[in-house]
């Protein structure tokens, strides 16, 4: 893993048992976070894109991640990765904002990782920032 999102993950893994961090990583995902989380002790909490909708991010699908999460750990942090890699799928502007709002009616520190915003082929997408 890089070594800052490696620095910001320590800096947010806390606790132990069910209150040690659980890191919200999309599925799939390029290791980078998942082996962060083993590194650092945290528990993985996955939330899977919806590959017949262009591996779209589903608002419902982070809802049911965080619920069943909350049974075994007290997820902190959401990691987005826009666009995505392996996937390649690009988040809309309105989708960005369901996820700001849903970070932060959920109380999750959200890191979004926008490394790849250069590299966008498909025809009518357009990067959106988290910023």
């Amino acid at each position: 893993a890089s070594d800052a999102i490696k620095n910001c993950l320590h800096l947010l893994v806390a606790g132990s048992g069910k209150t040690r961090t659980g890191i919200m990583i999309p599925i799939p995902q390029y290791p980078l976070y998942s082996a962060a989380a083993s590194q650092l002790d945290a528990h993985q909490v996955n939330y899977y894109l919806d590959e017949d909708n262009n591996w779209a991010l589903d608002i419902s699908e982070l809802e049911r991640s965080v619920k069943e999460a909350r049974e075994h750990c007290s997820p902190r942090v959401l990691c987005v990765i826009n666009p995505g890699n392996p996937t390649g799928q690009v988040l809309s502007k309105e989708n960005i904002q369901e996820i700001i709002k849903f970070a932060a009616r959920e109380h999750l520190f959200l890191m979004a990782d926008e490394v790849y915003q250069d590299n966008i082929y498909a025809p009518g997408c357009a990067f959106h920032s988290f910023k």
